[in-house]
C-alpha cells in the first residue's frame, strides 16, 4: 500500500506500509530530473521506504530543517544551485545533520569524483541507471 500526493514546496511524498508493522525508513530523494526522481523513488517505495522526494539541494536542506526523521538522503551529483557534493558537505558539517548517511547518484562514472564524494563522507556512490538491486544491497548495508 502506498500513497502519493504533492507536498509543500513541490516535494512529492509517499508512504509505506513496512513490513512487521514498525515504521519504515524515512529516505529523501533529491534530483533535478523529474524522471529520475520517480525513477528512484519507484525503487524506493517498491523496497517498503518512505519517500520525500525534492527537486534540488535547496529544498532538500529546508526538508532536513522541517523534518527531523529522516533516515538516509540520495542524491544526484550535477543539479543546478547546488550540486549533490555540497548538499553532502552542507549534511556533514551540520551537527544536528551529520549522521544521516548520504548516497551520490550520476550517469557520470568519473573515478576522481567518486572518490571525493567518498572521502567527504558519501555513504556509497551509485552510477545511473540505480537498478533495485544497488538499493537492496545499499540499504541492507547501510540501515540497520
Amino acid at each position: 500500500m502506498s500513497s502519493i500526493g504533492a507536498g509543500a514546496g513541490g516535494a512529492v511524498v509517499g508512504a509505506a506500509v513496512a513490513v512487521g508493522g514498525g515504521a519504515p525508513p524515512h529516505v529523501l530523494a533529491v534530483d533535478d530530473s523529474s524522471v529520475d526522481r520517480a525513477v528512484i523513488a519507484g525503487i524506493l517505495r517498491s523496497s517498503r521506504f518512505r519517500v520525500t522526494a525534492v527537486d534540488s539541494g535547496k529544498r532538500a536542506l529546508e526538508l532536513l530543517g522541517s523534518e527531523p526523521n529522516v533516515s538516509m538522503i540520495i542524491t544526484d551529483y550535477w543539479m543546478p544551485e547546488m550540486t549533490g557534493y555540497e548538499l553532502l558537505k552542507k549534511v556533514k558539517e551540520s551537527s544536528k545533520l551529520k549522521k544521516i548517511p548520504v548516497v551520490i547518484m550520476s550517469s557520470e562514472n568519473v573515478p576522481t569524483r567518486i572518490s571525493r564524494c567518498l572521502e567527504e563522507g558519501a555513504e556509497d556512490f551509485l552510477v545511473k541507471p540505480v537498478r533495485p538491486s544497488d538499493v537492496s544491497r545499499l540499504f541492507s548495508r547501510v540501515l540497520p
